[in-house]
């Protein structure tokens, strides 16, 4: 009897448990990935409420593409920007968007260096950083302004400062021919790219670079990190002409479901109470808490590092969604640095059927211009492009200069003509890539990598020693990016892109995903 009697509390408790699991309602965000830094407080939302928060992270391309598309299967969108879902929401399914916290894009410059060019408190305009660049002081890493928030917030500042600040940029303003020469200028000095600003804070973590285009609070978070090290801290410079602010803002994707938009506004509610948005601003994003700048925590927001939160920032009024779709084209066909990327194709065996498909289709993205549009990967009119086929040793080299539809299709054609056969040999590929690039007189004026696409393991030829030699005897900053699919060693290209400060994508799961995320680097 005892035991009946102590099971029988036991056993309700479990099924209130287990009914308790049961009630909590998904909700699904799709979001840039700069939100993971709110995890613990989304998950303090989920506990108190019993609406299991669900975060998906994509880039703010992707973002706009799946709003395009509808957003089947999510229930809200944040984006870093809503000029996103200006782009994005051609359905106009988005509702009740707030802005839950701000950051500007600002220049994060190593403080020696913006002591050097007089950037230390001073106002600095575009064009004193403009002629920083031409003067061969300085260089900086971008994400790439055709994939990223970041790079495209700072990229539209650019344009709007060398345009003598307009009211609203057009497409008239666009096509001045004065513009392309400044801003061809101004992108010149891009020494590294990337296609997030946090994987920019880690590039730029492992390296020595001397400035970052990045959000301020991520520059707030890379200064914690190197004076942790006892490593020189950033100087945040804020170019006063050329102001782009992220305002993160949270918008319901209407579905017609009730219970999802309650769930939204209790979600909304909760990030945009006083409570939260100090914890919010505790992170060195701004926010709308009460005491305005002077409730900044100074230990946080640091004026040592330049970060000035009473400056009035003058920031541009965005421009139409035309023109800011023609303004990322130009950047990617006309405007950035071009690229310089030699691409290493995995041909041996084992890739025939499946495997040898998926990578055809994935370079019929890039080559092909109408595919590559959609995306924004279009290449370049100053692009440079070398194909390497391989199995167990080179089979060919094929390159193109330029977008020539022509000239890009013909090497489509002997991409897709060749067939899989023999053994695997990833490291004579890159390592003939790599001195290709490193034998370029004019390597400074692009944006070099080499991009591995490979579904196997190196099992004959040269190996990680070899390359190891002769990356660092070349002593050039060029990374490789891989595309891992079917059985490939995740420990070799991780090794690989250790050693070169590139990075590995997963492609097993949708390669042209894969694809697109990797192109987004260079």
């Amino acid at each position: 009897m005892t035991k009946k009697r102590l099971a029988l509390p036991v056993a309700a408790g479990l099924v209130l448990l287990l009914a308790g699991c049961a009630a909590r309602t998904p909700f699904v965000v799709l979001s840039g990935s700069e939100n993971q830094t709110l995890e613990p407080l989304l998950n303090e939302f989920s506990r108190a409420n019993g609406i299991d928060v669900q975060m998906k992270y994509a880039g703010s391309v992707d973002i706009m593409l799946e709003l395009q598309k509808g957003a089947a299967g999510y229930d809200a969108v944040w984006p870093a920007n809503g000029l996103w879902i200006t782009l994005g929401d051609t359905a106009r399914k988005v509702k009740l968007s707030q802005s839950i916290m701000t950051s500007p894009v600002v220049f994060g410059i190593r403080r020696s260096v913006a002591q050097s060019l007089g950037f230390v408190g001073k106002e600095v305009h575009v064009r004193d950083i403009l002629s920083a660049i031409e003067q061969k002081k300085l260089t900086f890493a971008m994400t790439s302004a055709s994939q990223s928030n970041s790079g495209a917030s700072a990229y539209l500042g650019f344009l709007y400062a060398l345009l003598g600040n307009p009211d609203v940029l057009t497409l008239e303003d666009l096509a001045k021919p004065a513009l392309k020469d400044g801003i061809r200028t101004l992108l010149s000095g891009i020494n590294r790219s990337s296609g997030s600003s946090g994987w920019l804070k880690d590039l730029f973590l492992s390296s020595n670079y001397d400035a970052m285009v990045n959000y301020e609070s991520v520059i707030i978070e890379t200064n914690q990190a190197l004076v942790k090290d006892g490593r020189e801290p950033l100087s945040v410079v804020y170019p006063v002409d050329g102001i782009v602010m992220a305002d993160s803002p949270l918008g319901y994707i209407n579905n017609g479901d009730q219970r999802k938009e309650d769930a939204f506004r209790k979600l909304q509610a909760f990030l945009l109470s006083d409570t939260t948005q100090k914890k919010i601003a505790a992170l060195g994003r701004r926010t709308g808490i009460a005491g305005g700048p002077a409730a900044y925590d100074p230990n946080v927001f640091k004026p040592e590092w330049g970060i000035d939160t009473s400056r009035i920032l003058s920031t541009i009024r965005l421009p139409a969604a035309d023109v800011i779709l023609q303004a990322l084209t130009l950047y990617q066909t006309e405007f950035k640095k071009p690229s310089l990327t030699v691409f290493a194709l995995d041909y041996s065996g084992s890739m025939q059927g499946n495997g040898s498909d998926q990578l055809k289709a994935a370079m019929a993205l890039l080559l092909d211009p109408q595919k590559s549009q959609q995306f924004l990967l279009q290449p370049g009119s100053d692009d440079y492009t070398i194909v390497i086929p391989f199995s167990n040793r080179i089979l060919d080299t094929w390159e193109v200069k330029g977008n020539d539809p022509q000239a890009l299709g013909d090497v489509l054609r002997k991409i897709t003509d060749l067939e899989p056969t023999g053994g695997t040999d990833i490291y004579s590929p890159i390592i003939d890539g790599l001195d290709r690039l490193a034998a370029l007189p004019d390597l400074g004026t692009y944006v070099p990598a080499v991009i591995l696409m490979t579904d196997g393991q190196s099992n004959t030829g040269k190996t990680l020693a070899s390359l190891r030699a002769e990356f660092q005897s070349l002593g050039k900053d060029i990374p490789v990016f891989a595309i891992m699919f079917g059985e490939a060693s995740e420990k070799q290209l991780d090794d690989i892109a250790a050693l070169t400060r590139g990075r590995v994508f997963d492609g097993r799961k949708d390669l042209v995903t894969a694809f697109r995320n990797v192109k987004g680097y260079n």
